[in-house]
């Protein structure tokens, strides 16, 4: 036989399986039956090495074991051990101040929010030309409360537009960040002798920074220690409260366990343990899996700080159909080790809410909660 007649051979050969796959698939044809079971009996497979990963690392996993604060002292220690990591050791910036206010500016984007007398821009330059540019929203009518609004990864604050409008309406300053390198905050190109140029386009990218002697953490709460220092010099507010979305909750958790002065703090699908996140593999950014930081204070133990100190509460909000992040209940594997934690310490209080909602944001029913626990 020529090699031309078994090419031709072959070639038919394919075309009528080929053919006769598209009227299996169509009709249901012998052997569609088949094929579904064996499908079904993969997809099995894999949701059976599913339940083995969360059988073996997610439920065998005793939450009081993981938290390391037994006494007041225990969570004062702590608080300290991460403020030395941040700031290698100078000490929390009490005494630095913004780079810049521009009072009363025209935004636009904010222009038709209620309630609102006037706008400030607080501009803030760090290390290796890293800003942060952040707006006071100071309302007509107030009730001389402070809410610092913090949105997510890739946002712009002045999209959410309607959770600031809220606030406002309530009588609320609200003091609007952005994640760094997001939003109206820059991206700067850093020129490195081992590494050459790179541009700081995301928070991966950070880790080229990291030194002995520095931490990019810093970048996450600093913009917010130095507004409110700034606030407390020229301001009377009778208390401050954290309410952030995504990166921006992620940011108010940490954010609480350093800062005494946040009364209540509500962190939107911002964060859980990492041995309870979905994909053992991706535990989310650069700042959600730092090694050294969480080395120091792992999530259940920030959840504890954030909480901890007089009249101070945290409380975890997760949308319970969220399609991008930390969804569910799955918070009811360690929501009582945390509370009990700060039960036994006797000061402070942490709690979880669930909400229906489907979308990665902070709903209208959300927003109403988080006011009724700031009242109560």
């Amino acid at each position: 036989m020529s090699n031309k007649t078994v090419f031709l051979a072959i070639t038919s050969a394919s075309v009528l399986i080929f053919s006769y796959g598209l009227f299996v698939g169509q009709y249901h044809i012998f052997p569609y039956d088949l094929l579904q079971d064996f499908k079904g009996k993969v997809f099995d497979d894999k949701k059976s090495e599913a339940n083995l990963y969360t059988d073996k690392y997610i439920y065998n996993v005793n939450p009081s074991e993981l938290i390391r604060i037994d006494t007041k002292f225990d969570a004062i220690e702590k608080k300290n051990s991460i403020i030395n990591y941040i700031w290698s050791g100078v000490g929390f910036p009490y005494d630095m101040f913004p780079s810049n206010i521009d009072e009363d500016i025209f935004d636009e984007k904010l222009s038709n929010l209620g309630n609102l007398k006037r706008v400030d821009k607080i501009t803030i330059e760090m290390e290796y030309d890293v800003n942060s540019i952040s707006y006071l929203l100071i309302p007509n009518v107030t009730n001389n409360k402070l809410i610092i609004y913090h949105a997510g990864h890739g946002e712009d604050f002045r999209q959410n537009d309607h959770i600031l409008e809220f606030f406002l309406e309530k009588g609320f300053t609200v003091l609007a960040f952005s994640m760094p390198l997001t939003g109206m905050n820059n991206q700067p190109t850093v020129n490195f002798s081992e590494y050459g140029t790179i541009k700081l386009i995301n928070h991966d990218r950070f880790k080229f920074l990291e030194s002995q002697k520095f931490s990019p953490i810093k970048f996450f709460v600093e913009p917010i220690i130095l507004s409110l220092n700034y606030i407390d010099k020229n301001y009377h507010f009778t208390s401050y409260y954290f309410v952030g979305i995504s990166g921006g909750g992620w940011t108010g958790i940490l954010y609480s366990a350093i800062d005494d002065r946040i009364s209540k703090t509500f962190s939107v699908a911002g964060s859980l343990p990492l041995y309870l996140r979905s994909d053992p593999q991706n535990y989310g950014d650069y700042e959600q899996e730092l090694p050294s930081l969480y080395s120091i204070a792992n999530y259940l133990e920030l959840y504890v700080l954030g909480g901890y100190g007089k009249n101070r509460e945290l409380v975890q909000i997760f949308n319970k159909n969220d399609p991008c992040c930390f969804g569910g209940q799955i918070s009811e594997l360690y929501s009582n080790a945390v509370k009990n934690t700060l039960e036994n310490l006797n000061v402070g209080s942490f709690d979880v809410y669930v909400d229906e909602n489907n979308q990665h944001n902070i709903s209208d029913i959300t927003l109403k909660k988080i006011y009724q626990y700031i009242n109560s």
